[in-house]
């Protein structure tokens, strides 16, 4: 579980500081020492520039705001918030000690403790360090590239099911279909088919009230009595229940299947312990809360993309054309892996619309840096640490007119994402932090969007969406309606 995926909409925690600033906070100067290092400390917001960012925070949105913070105060800048100082690190240069810093020196802090009610006090921030990472290498284990491959046939046969049952031609909300399918690729890959083919509707209606439940009352006061925060704490308790019973059947009679539920099942401390019922219900919930909720996301946005860009469309049938040439309709994992052009596709679409705007750390010892601009500075323990993933990957130096969807910058010749370094692209996070559920998520997608256009003649009846701003996650506003006619993609003869 990597929860830097999930704490995407704190650019409300932070607009809400940023005005809060502006009427009671008064900052000195641009520039401060630290006792302990002859080294300068980053340059300092002042109140007559927060002031006079006002309007662009209300106007425009907290990216204009710090973009344009960025062009005045260059890579590296800090922001007083009533003597909690939010330093904010832009461009790769600047980002190897926030992604590869160790533990004990700069870490993520309390800030996910809102995760704590909707996963369970048995994992994640609800237990110490240690055990976290112990946890953490769980998940990554259970979703290695190497042991992806048994869940190729469960998503294509999932996928195949659910658009079986759409007409001829029609008109639909993609996120909702997107949505649907993604859910019941879960169950069976994530939750298992005891879940899948009993309850997946009841999950899908509790897993939802934990998503709703993902507020900025709740993310400030996670444990606050209200009503998003009562029919959260009720939804996973049901979760619980429901997950127990399928764990304790498995373990009482001796039964294997080839999910990743029994992967976490038969996980093992380095102590020799073996998860708890309570550890395995916890670690599941977050897994899909992770992978489901941010893939839905990604392939509505990468959808609405391909969509409003007649080449890129034309571009991803074409190589579906050459895939069908080449193997047939059979889809395996290496098949998804020739996908290139629907994999850059997807890439560019998390550039422009990444599921976690911003990154979040504590450091807890002081450190130097040396910005691109050539300044260094001293970055002073007990400041929180912000690397801002959509505007790092809009940086005009790195990404060529980054306003534009673009999927060939990732392509050979080009490669923009790795013009800065191997932090030039964060959407997934990186370092020791970086989301295990990367490849998973590829996949899931690419089999659900090949299968859609080589089935279906698609087009965007709606205006391409506008971010939701009030939700964790930058999701597209709104119905994202497309008309749909059945086809089948052919071979060019």
């Amino acid at each position: 579980m990597d929860m830097d995926m999930e704490i995407s909409n704190l650019w409300l925690v932070i607009a809400i500081f940023f005005i809060t600033a502006v009427l009671t906070n008064i900052a000195r100067g641009r520039i401060t020492f630290d006792p302990e290092s002859t080294k300068p400390l980053p340059p300092v917001v002042n109140c007559i520039t927060l002031i006079g960012l006002l309007p662009t925070i209300l106007k425009k949105g907290i990216q204009a705001t710090i973009h344009n913070l960025y062009t005045k105060y260059g890579s590296v800048f800090t922001i007083n918030f009533f003597g909690s100082k939010i330093t904010f690190l832009i461009g790769p240069e600047v980002s190897t000690h926030f992604f590869q810093g160790p533990e004990s020196k700069i870490s993520q802090g309390n800030f996910y403790e809102f995760t704590v009610p909707m996963f369970g006090q048995e994992v994640g921030f609800g237990v110490d360090t240690a055990t976290r990472s112990e946890q953490r290498r769980f998940h990554i284990d259970a979703l290695k590239p190497s042991k992806l491959r048994i869940h190729v046939k469960h998503m294509l046969q999932e996928v195949e099911e659910y658009f079986a049952k759409w007409g001829q031609y029609g008109v639909v909300d993609l996120k909702y279909e997107l949505d649907k399918v993604l859910m019941l690729i879960s169950g069976r890959c994530l939750l298992g088919k005891e879940i899948r083919e009993k309850m997946i509707d009841e999950f899908y209606t509790l897993f939802h009230e934990v998503e709703n439940g993902l507020n900025l009352v709740s993310i400030l006061f996670p444990y606050i009595s209200i009503p998003t925060n009562r029919r959260r704490d009720n939804a996973r308790i049901k979760l619980k229940e429901v997950l127990s019973e399928t764990v304790r059947s498995r373990r009482s009679f001796g039964q294997f299947e080839e999910d990743t539920l029994q992967k976490l099942i038969d996980s093992k401390y380095k102590d020799g312990r073996s998860t708890t019922e309570a550890e395995v219900t916890g670690l599941i919930i977050a897994l899909v809360f992770v992978g489901k909720h941010t893939s839905s996301h990604t392939s509505a946005w990468t959808g609405a993309c391909l969509l409003d860009n007649a080449k890129c469309l034309e571009a991803v049938i074409e190589e579906q054309k050459k895939i069908l040439a080449k193997f047939g309709d059979e889809i395996d994992y290496n098949v998804l892996l020739e996908m290139s052009i629907l994999h850059g596709c997807i890439k560019e679409a998390l550039r422009l619309h990444p599921t976690t705007p911003i990154l979040v750390r504590k450091t807890h010892e002081n450190f130097t840096m040396w910005t691109k601009e050539g300044s260094e500075y001293t970055i002073p323990a007990g400041h929180t640490l912000v690397s801002p993933t959509v505007l790092n990957n809009n940086i005009p130096y790195i990404y060529k007119d980054p306003e534009v969807y673009d999927p060939e910058r990732f392509g050979p010749g080009r490669e923009e994402d790795k013009v800065g370094g191997k932090f030039s692209y964060t959407s997934f996070s990186g370092g020791m932090h970086a989301c295990p559920g990367e490849a998973y998520s590829y996949m899931q997608i690419k089999i659900i969007l090949s299968h859609l256009l080589r089935n279906f003649e698609l087009t965007l009846e709606s205006p391409f969406p506008k971010i939701e701003r009030g939700k964790f996650s930058l999701e597209p506003q709104g119905e994202v309606m497309v008309s749909y006619k059945r086809r089948k993609l052919l071979v060019p003869s």
